[in-house]
């Protein structure tokens, strides 16, 4: 048994015993105003007092896949949402980062002749006031379903998805990558690579680190993986990885989402498969995790209201704000659903 696996084990065993009299105690997750049109495969930022969530996909059934364009602004003092300048071009997991007063739309998926999952470039950028996106310093090569975060009027774009070959058009055109860029000064540079290429991670910045969670890979399927990275040494560490699903016997993996609040990690949501040989299908994760940074240790929290993947969240003034996304497997169905959880409740 190797080093990861005991700590896996350990880790696993402590949140489940942990969890009845935590969840017991702990605060249910509450629902706040719905976003204005559902969306899934979308990412947020925090940026001059709103939140930020722009493009994302809807399918439906007989139809092409619906690729948006819009974006969504929620004003945290009067808790109301309202329509932002579009995009310049549809995209769904457009990276979304705030840094000072940019706002950042990076990468993603659009729709061109080879298919509606070429992976895209165009980086653009919004500024308080402007009426229209600005292009941006395009990314040397396509990296969608990567981990965006800001960190010292930086952007950082962690692992994720990249064309495997010459071909760019479908889901399996790409391949994992544990390529990390970094925006700075108007250009592109590249940092340590991450430990695990992997997509369809989250991440989060605190205590002057970025933390990337989850993710899954094409062959092996979830992680509950967890790194550190500290921008100053271009150093990364591996901790202890999320718990297993103890509902589902699933690990935590692709498609969730992960915020910071002070001393803690919240992750939350995310999907995983069956295989084709036992049937197909799969599920969404209701389970909430939350993350003590000084014990490197996961607790259980109280389930999500609403499972979902694909989802959009942030951290504000120490509670969690999760936005839409899907609460099927794949793209079955997008949501408007917004919730919010204070874990400085639970602990």
């Amino acid at each position: 048994m190797t080093q990861l696996d005991r700590r896996a084990l350990i880790a696993s065993a402590a949140a489940l015993a942990a969890a009845p009299a935590a969840r017991a105690q702990a605060p249910e997750w509450e629902t706040w105003p719905a976003m204005p049109w559902p969306a899934q495969e979308i990412y947020a930022a925090l940026w001059g007092g709103r939140i930020a969530v722009a493009g994302g996909l809807k399918a439906a059934p007989g139809q092409p896949l619906h690729i948006e364009d819009r974006l969504a602004l929620f004003d945290v003092a009067r808790r109301s949402w309202a329509e932002g300048p579009r995009l310049p071009a549809p995209r769904h997991h457009p990276m979304m980062v705030a840094t000072g007063e940019t706002l950042w739309a990076i990468g993603g998926y659009g729709r061109s002749d080879a298919g509606e999952w070429t992976n895209a470039i165009e980086v653009w950028s919004l500024t308080p006031g402007a009426t229209a996106w600005t292009p941006g310093p395009a990314l040397p090569g396509p990296q969608a379903e990567a981990v965006g975060l800001g960190h010292a009027g930086r952007v950082h774009l962690v692992t994720g998805r990249s064309p495997g070959g010459a071909a760019n058009g479908g889901w399996n055109d790409q391949a994992d990558t544990d390529r990390h860029r970094v925006l700075a000064d108007g250009r592109w540079e590249t940092a340590r690579p991450c430990p695990m290429a992997r997509n369809s991670a989250a991440g989060a910045v605190l205590d002057g680190a970025l933390w990337v969670a989850g993710g899954r890979t094409v062959s092996g399927g979830g992680t509950g993986r967890l790194d550190r990275y500290d921008p100053s040494a271009d150093r990364w560490d591996t901790l202890v990885p999320i718990p297993p699903s103890p509902t589902t016997g699933q690990q935590v993996g692709g498609g969730l989402a992960l915020v910071a609040v002070p001393g803690r990690l919240v992750a939350f949501g995310g999907e995983w498969f069956r295989p084709r040989a036992e049937g197909g299908g799969g599920g969404v994760f209701a389970e909430t995790w939350v993350y003590t940074v000084d014990q490197d240790v996961w607790a259980r929290g109280p389930d999500m209201k609403t499972p979902r993947h694909g989802l959009a969240a942030v951290g504000l003034d120490g509670r969690v704000v999760a936005m839409a996304g899907g609460d099927v497997v794949s793209g079955g169905h997008a949501t408007r659903v917004v919730e919010t959880w204070t874990p400085s409740l639970f602990y």
